[in-house]
């Protein structure tokens, strides 16, 4: 189940360790001298992309890029070459969403400053651009194209703030046609192929979850998934007949596994139960292969199967990265994806079927960067304070030995449920290169390790999960490379909350904090949370409590109201437009926090919501991030690291 609050801070990991903790290792030869040491204008040099969607020709893909420091839509050669750019924002992110079946439109969403009111919008070959979902403070995205490429559906909660209505758009003319008004709080999952069924999710609680379906022509709506008790079920994808449905369900164990159920008998058939979580799963266009994503251990593993036989493709293996995607030509013939490791950002390749021949598209790393100078992440699990396992992603500096001990930074993901994963991270290679250890922790309650682990830490937020945090530093302390008394914690949304939870609750647990957007008053986030998340306030509820029963526990849990025993040093950022963590939360934690004589520092972006997507904002936070540790966490100068 994906929950409310999302993870900002996703952190890369890689081979496990021994479970009970880490033994003290030798740095690898050479590692210790001779590390060239990047700035942060280098790392954010590097460009971010996302999206994939081919042309009706198969000459470009349409991606979403922040060359220019701001997200715009581009279009990649598929057969090699500089991308073209497409839109010329200076301001407000654009994300790409797909290309037009039959022409070069394409579909993209932006909001207002990281508002999250996303509109929808086309853009055609000429550049002239049309809103599809026109007006003040409403919420629109795609949710998928027609079978028949005719039309595609779309949400917006211009109706009623709370819910998104269903419409179906036709690709010329633009015409909307109610497709299903939802006034019950179910979301949209998928649409059958002759367009009659749409299937709809219904949330009870983060581990609870039910799917119906709904007929376009009788108006009548049937309850595919009744059980009791804690069972998640999540509609992916219609079957290429239209006459099963390929849902993920947790029913029977811990993880999340993927099942065609048959609408007209009910019966249940196991497509994949591996024994991590299935993420998602979908058909091409053509039904001629089936994608499924695997969370194995914090890394995407995909697999892709011939649909009719079940037979496994072989995909092409490549050295220190995984495939993060996979999105086939509605051909059939190619498949577009993304490539992304510890050292290295995400880069597009094109792979065709017929010759079995994998091409990279681009190249995103900032050519300054030699990649043998960042480091790859470690999976490493530790026992807790009561013996529970805890795992995490351990990055370690070149520089690092017993002889020359580095600090380190705690970094906890966003969620609560989130998790930290593989991936490229551009402040935690930046903070790595600058000599910090860094431990992306999945304390208990993040998702990804079964749903006992998922439960562990609901209505105990900042206590149980806090306390993973804290029982983390010995396991740090016994790398043998991180100097004890040298520990800080750093996290976002969350993971900001988590920041302030460890200054207020453990005061002296560590040296200094980072704190993201985080949460510091439970009781004022709960109730102010925004209007579109209203299909999934009572899970939140569930979960974290209720501000109209719980108001003396929420108020108990917030660090705000204990400020008073923070002493150490605090640094703050925040978005001002963020909807989630209003921007008085960072205020008033901030002003309480300078009320005891430590040192705060604050920043705040006003063009900014929750996450920071442009690339000058993040360069004066990451430089802010690292000269506050520096200052609070570095007890001399890292020695062997020669200047760049």
């Amino acid at each position: 189940m994906r929950k409310p609050f999302r993870p900002i801070l996703c952190i890369a990991g890689a081979a496990a360790l021994a479970a009970t903790g880490v033994q003290a290792q030798p740095a690898k030869a050479g590692a210790t001298r001779g590390v060239p040491q990047y700035t942060i204008e280098d790392f954010l040099a590097t460009t971010t992309m996302n999206g994939t969607s081919f042309s009706p020709d198969k000459s470009k893909i349409l991606v979403s890029s922040d060359a220019t420091g701001v997200f715009n839509a581009y279009a990649v050669p598929t057969t090699g070459g500089e991308p073209g750019q497409l839109t010329h924002s200076t301001d407000n992110a654009i994300m790409v969403r797909a290309y037009f079946p039959s022409d070069d439109r394409f579909l993209y969403s932006s909001d207002q400053g990281g508002n999250e009111l996303t509109h929808l919008y086309v853009q055609a070959p000429d550049g002239a651009v049309t809103d599809l979902t026109p007006g003040d403070k409403l919420k629109a995205e795609l949710y998928a194209w027609a079978d028949d490429d005719r039309s595609f559906f779309i949400g917006t909660n211009e109706r009623d703030k709370r819910y998104f209505d269903v419409y179906e758009v036709t690709a010329d003319g633009y015409q909307r046609t109610l497709a299903y008004q939802n006034d019950t709080g179910y979301n949209f999952a998928a649409v059958s192929k002759d367009k009659r069924y749409i299937a709809l999710s219904k949330t009870h609680t983060d581990h609870d979850s039910d799917i119906y379906l709904y007929d376009r022509q009788t108006k009548e709506i049937k309850h595919l998934t009744p059980h009791e008790g804690d069972v998640v079920y999540e509609a992916e994808s219609f079957a290429p007949d239209d006459k099963s449905l390929y849902v993920l369900t947790d029913e029977g164990s811990e993880f999340q596994h993927l099942v065609q159920f048959d609408l007209a008998s009910g019966q249940h058939k196991v497509v994949e139960a591996p024994k991590w979580d299935v993420q998602f799963a979908g058909f091409s266009k053509g039904g001629k292969y089936l994608v499924v994503a695997i969370n194995n251990d914090a890394r995407t593993e995909i697999h892709l199967y011939e649909s009719a036989t079940m037979k496994r493709v072989e995909l092409p293996r490549l050295p220190d990265a995984d495939i993060t995607s996979a999105r086939i030509s509605r051909d059939e013939t190619e498949m577009a994806f993304y490539v992304n490791g510890s050292r290295s950002p995400s880069n597009l390749y094109i792979y065709d079927f017929a010759n079995r021949k994998a091409t990279k598209l681009t190249e995103n790393l900032n050519p300054r960067i030699d990649p043998q100078y960042l480091v790859d992440a470690e999976v490493v699990r530790f026992k807790s304070y009561d013996g529970v396992e805890i795992p995490g992603l351990l990055y370690r500096p070149h520089q690092a030995s017993a002889e020359a001990k580095v600090p380190a930074l705690l970094s906890v993901h966003g969620g609560p449920g989130g998790q930290s994963r593989f991936g490229y991270n551009a402040l935690v290679q930046y903070l790595v290169n600058h000599g910090y250890a860094v431990y992306a922790i999945n304390n208990r309650g993040s998702s990804g390790y079964g749903k006992s682990f998922y439960k562990m830490d609901d209505h105990k937020h900042g206590a149980s999960d806090l306390d993973d945090c804290v029982a983390s530093k010995k396991m740090l302390a016994a790398t043998g490379y991180v100097e004890p008394g040298r520990i800080g914690i750093l996290g976002g949304s969350y993971g900001g909350y988590m920041v302030l939870a460890a200054l207020a609750f453990r005061p002296e647990a560590f040296a200094a904090g980072v704190d993201l957007f985080g949460v510091s008053n439970w009781v004022r986030t709960l109730t102010s949370i925004p209007s579109w998340w209203e299909a999934e306030r009572e899970a939140l509820y569930k979960e974290i409590g209720d501000p109209k029963t719980e108001d003396q526990y929420l108020h108990d849990i917030s660090p705000l109201f204990h400020a008073s025993n923070i002493k150490r040093p605090l640094m703050v950022l925040q978005g001002a437009n963020d909807p989630r963590v209003l921007k008085v939360e960072s205020d008033e934690i901030v002003q309480a926090a300078k009320t005891n004589g430590v040192p705060v520092e604050y920043i705040t972006f006003d063009d900014e919501g929750h996450g920071f997507v442009k690339k000058e904002n993040k360069l004066r936070g990451y430089k802010a991030i690292l000269d506050f540790c520096d200052k609070h966490l570095k007890a001399q100068a890292a020695v062997g690291v020669s200047k760049r």
